[in-house]
């Protein structure tokens, strides 16, 4: 069990310090991967930035993902559960509107007005805080994939089995450090304390990783 997500991070970074010689951007999933990334960017020495997939919640079990959406529009559907739940084409559809809603609310607060960063024949990091269904990260790779990259690391705390399986299979590179196979997984319940921390401090987080010689957020060419 971790004490918090820049414990988990850190550890993580410990894995990943091949890449600080690379070109390698750094994308964390808000808002947990956002603390994740903090400790990798500062050892990595890298900017860390944002892509924001956010999943399209079970009506009667939010925590339990339809699927995802992702930054640019893209939508990625756990077919069998919405045929398991009956879901129609219009049920669907108000789902995921308040999604793509809070999409853009995150960008415009962890993001502003800059660009986002240039992926094309980098090695691009994806971040969160722990995999549970999978979906949102599967739309994040894809989302990543339309910019022609040079390979896609996936980098999680932790992960049940059955979906590290499906992402290892997406990405090019998936690093956990703990692979659970408990059958009632939670991220949750590998952290001490897993407080969300508020858009104002997660912001903080942000501008330390990329202040001094790097480039800073949204930077979309060059070494840091």
């Amino acid at each position: 069990m971790f004490r918090n997500r820049f414990e988990a991070g850190s550890q993580l970074a410990e894995l990943l310090e091949d890449y600080a010689q690379k070109e390698t951007c750094l994308l964390a999933i808000p808002r947990g991967g956002i603390e994740i990334g903090h400790p990798i960017a500062l050892r990595l020495k890298k900017p860390l930035d944002v892509i924001i997939p956010r999943k399209i919640p079970c009506p009667d079990n939010p925590e339990l993902a339809l699927g995802a959406v992702t930054i640019d529009g893209g939508i990625e559907i756990n077919q069998p559960l919405v045929a398991e739940l009956g879901l129609t084409v219009s049920d669907i559809e108000k789902l995921i509107n308040p999604v793509q809603a809070e999409i853009q609310r995150r960008l415009a607060v962890y993001r502003g007005n800059k660009p986002g960063p240039g992926l094309q024949g980098k090695n691009v990091i994806l971040i969160d805080d722990g995999l549970a269904t999978g979906y949102t990260m599967m739309a994040g790779i894809r989302s990543a994939r339309r910019q022609s990259p040079d390979r896609i690391i996936v980098a999680v705390p932790v992960s049940p089995a059955s979906t590290y399986e499906r992402v290892r299979e997406a990405a090019d590179e998936l690093v956990v450090l703990h692979l659970a196979r408990d059958r009632f997984f939670t991220v949750s319940g590998f952290y001490q304390n897993f407080r969300d921390l508020r858009d104002e401090e997660l912001t903080q987080l942000l501008e330390q990783c990329n202040q001094g010689p790097s480039e800073g957020l949204g930077a979309s060419s060059g070494k840091p």
